[in-house]
C-alpha cells in the first residue's frame, strides 16, 4: 500500500452497526481472530525521551521512584559528634574527633548564614519563582485550549464533509437500486416478451398446419 494513501472511514455517516446488531456481533468476532498488535511502534512516533541525562542523581531517584522502593534513610553519623572510643585514646583518634567537631561548627556556620541569606532575599525570590511557574503555566492552559480547539474544529470538518459526501452516497446508493429495479423490470419484460413470442409462434405454426 502506498505511504501516501490515507484512509478514512465514516463514523457520522455509516450507522449499519446501529442499525444491524448482527453485524457488531461478526465484526466482534473477526476482530478476536485478529492477532497481536505489533510490538514495534508506528515509525511516526517519536523515541522515548531520556530523562536527566546528565545528571545521574536524578535519574537514580527517578528509577527508585519507578520501582516504588521507600526513600532510604538519612545519614545522621555525620552530624554527631563521637568521642574516641578506646581508653586511652590515641592521638590519631582524639584528631579525627577535633576535626569532625570542626567539620560539624562550620557547617552550623554555613546554615545559619543560609538562613539568613533565605530571611532576607529567600521571599522575594520564592514569589519570582512563583510568577514564573504561574506564567508557564497560562502558556501551557493557553496551548492546551489551543490544541482542544484545533481539535474541535478538525472533528467539525470531518462532520460536515462526511455528511456532506454521506448524503452524495445515499444519493447515488439510491440512483443505484433504482436503475437495478429498472434493469430487472425490463430483464422480466423480455421474458414475458420472449414467452408471448413464443406462444404466438406455436399458435402461428398450428394455423398454419390447419390451413
Amino acid at each position: 500500500m502506498d505511504s501516501t494513501e490515507i484512509l478514512d472511514s465514516l463514523p457520522y455517516y455509516d450507522d449499519d452497526l446501529q442499525k444491524f446488531p448482527i453485524l457488531k456481533e461478526k465484526v466482534e468476532l473477526e476482530l478476536a481472530k485478529e492477532g497481536k498488535p505489533p510490538l514495534t511502534l508506528h515509525p511516526r512516533v517519536p523515541p522515548a525521551v531520556e530523562l536527566f541525562p546528565k545528571n545521574p542523581l536524578l535519574r537514580a531517584e527517578l528509577e527508585r521512584i519507578e520501582a516504588h522502593q521507600p526513600l532510604p534513610l538519612l545519614d545522621t553519623i555525620r552530624y554527631q559528634l563521637p568521642a574516641p572510643t578506646s581508653t586511652p585514646a590515641t592521638d590519631e583518634e582524639w584528631r579525627a574527633s577535633l576535626n569532625n567537631a570542626r567539620a560539624q561548627l562550620e557547617h552550623q556556620k554555613i546554615r545559619q548564614t543560609n538562613l539568613t541569606l533565605l530571611q532576607t532575599y529567600g521571599a522575594n525570590a520564592w514569589r519570582i519563582h512563583n510568577y514564573r511557574l504561574e506564567a508557564t503555566a497560562k502558556l501551557l492552559e493557553k496551548s492546551l485550549e489551543d490544541m482542544r480547539e484545533m481539535t474541535v474544529e478538525v472533528n467539525r470538518e470531518r462532520k460536515n464533509y462526511q455528511e456532506r459526501v454521506g448524503k452524495q452516497l445515499t444519493s447515488l446508493e439510491r440512483r443505484w437500486t433504482e436503475l437495478i429495479s429498472n434493469i430487472l423490470q425490463i430483464e422480466m419484460a423480455n421474458i414475458a416478451l420472449e414467452a408471448e413470442v413464443e406462444h404466438l409462434s406455436k399458435k402461428e405454426a398450428e394455423l398454419a398446419d390447419v390451413v
